[in-house]
C-alpha cells in the first residue's frame, strides 16, 4: 500500500488538541452569526485570513477572539461532537481532549451546565462516532492564581465523568510569577487521581520542561521541543520515557520553528525520546492528525515503521483501560504485518 493508504488506515489516539482550537471553519462560522460583534470573521475566506499567525501571542489573541463565541453549554457539546465526527474519519479512536474551564467561567457558564454539556458530548462521540472522549482540564497560565483556582474547583469539584488529567498551558513566560499557585494545584490535582499533563517546552526554553519534572509531576508533556537544547534533560526523559506530544504543524504556525524541515522531531526520535503526533489546534493550523503523519513522512522522512511507532507510543501513552491499549494496539500491529504492497 502507499504510504497515504498506510497513513489513513492506520488507528490513531490524538493526546494533544484543545477544545476551542478543534472548531472547524464551519463551525466558527456558525458561531460568529450565532453570537455577532465579538471581531470574528463571518466569511471563509477571511477566517482563512483571520489564521494567519504572526507569533504566538498574536495566536493566543485569537484564539481568545474565537473563545468568546462559546458562550452556552450546547456551544461546547457541539465542539467536542465536531472533534469526534473529524477524527472517526481519520480513523481516529481514542482523545483525550484539551478543555479550559477557565474560559467558560468568565463567559458566566456554570460549571455544572460545562460537565453535563461534557459528559453528553462523551457519550455521543462513542456512540454516534465510535471515538472514546477523555478530558484533560488545562489552566490558561497567563491567568494566573484566579485561573488556576477555578480549574482546581472544576476538576474537583464538578469533574466530567471522563476527566483524566490536570494541564497548564497558555503563554509560558507569564508561568514564573504565578509558580507556587500552579505547583500547589498540581499537588492538590494528583492528589486526586489526575494525572499530571502540563505543556511546557513549546515557546520557552529547557527550564520550563524542568520546571513542570521537577515540581509538577509531569507524567507526560505537552511538545517539549526545546528540550534539546538542554543534553542533561534529553538524558533524563531518554531514561524515563516520559512521553512528550509533539505538533509539529504548530510549532511553525505559531512561529516556535521556522520551517517545518528544521522541526526537532526526528532529532527527538534519534536521541530514543518516547514523542507522539498531535494535531493541537488543527484547523487554526489547517491541519489534521492523519496531516501530521504525512508531514513527518513528507517534510521530515519519517517511514512507515516509524509512523507505526508513533502511533503505539500514543496508545500507550493514554490514560486508556489496558483493554482499550491492547485493541489498538493489536490493530496497528496487524496493519503493520501486511506487505507493503497490500492493498487495506
Amino acid at each position: 500500500m502507499t504510504i497515504d493508504t498506510f497513513i489513513d488506515a492506520l488507528p490513531k489516539v490524538e493526546l494533544h488538541v484543545h477544545l476551542i482550537g478543534s472548531a472547524s471553519p464551519a463551525t466558527v462560522l456558525e458561531l460568529a452569526r450565532r453570537h455577532p460583534g465579538g471581531g470574528v470573521p463571518t466569511t471563509e475566506e477571511e477566517l482563512l485570513a483571520f489564521y494567519k499567525f504572526r507569533d504566538f501571542p498574536h495566536f493566543a489573541e485569537i484564539y481568545q477572539a474565537i473563545n468568546a463565541l462559546v458562550r452556552e453549554p450546547e456551544d461546547v457539546a457541539t465542539l467536542v461532537l465536531g472533534l469526534a465526527a473529524d477524527l472517526a474519519r481519520q480513523n481516529g479512536r481514542y482523545v483525550e481532549l484539551t478543555v479550559t474551564p477557565y474560559a467558560h467561567h468568565v463567559m458566566g457558564m456554570p460549571m455544572r451546565e460545562v460537565t453535563e454539556a461534557l459528559d453528553l458530548a462523551a457519550r455521543r462521540a462513542r456512540e454516534e462516532h465510535g471515538v472514546r472522549m477523555a478530558y484533560v482540564f488545562d489552566i490558561p497560565g497567563e491567568y494566573g492564581v484566579e485561573a488556576a483556582r477555578v480549574t482546581l474547583e472544576h476538576a474537583l469539584g464538578e469533574p466530567p465523568q471522563a476527566l483524566v488529567g490536570f494541564g497548564l498551558a497558555g503563554i509560558e513566560q507569564e508561568r514564573p510569577k504565578y509558580r507556587d499557585a500552579f505547583r500547589d494545584a498540581f499537588r492538590a490535582a494528583t492528589a486526586a487521581g489526575l494525572r499530571s499533563l502540563p505543556h511546557a517546552g513549546e515557546m520557552s526554553g529547557p527550564e520550563t520542561i524542568w520546571e513542570v519534572l521537577d515540581h509538577l509531576g509531569a507524567e507526560r508533556i505537552g511538545h517539549g521541543i526545546a528540550c534539546v537544547k538542554d543534553p542533561r534533560l534529553v538524558a533524563h526523559l531518554r531514561e524515563t520515557q516520559i512521553p512528550l506530544e509533539v505538533c509539529p504543524t504548530s510549532n511553525v504556525c505559531t512561529g516556535q520553528v521556522a520551517r517545518i524541515e528544521e522541526h526537532p522531531l526526528p532529532r527527538m526520535i534519534e536521541e530514543g525520546l518516547f514523542v507522539t503526533l498531535n494535531s493541537d489546534d488543527p484547523p487554526m493550523f489547517a491541519t489534521t492528525l492523519s496531516g501530521e503523519y504525512r508531514v513527518a513522512a513528507e517534510h521530515l522522512g519519517l517511514d512507515r515503521a516509524t509512523l507505526a511507532t508513533l502511533a503505539r507510543n500514543a496508545v500507550e501513552a493514554s490514560s486508556m483501560d489496558p483493554a482499550g491499549k491492547k485493541e489498538i494496539l493489536d490493530e496497528i500491529d496487524a496493519l503493520t504485518a501486511q506487505p507493503s504492497g497490500t492493498a487495506s
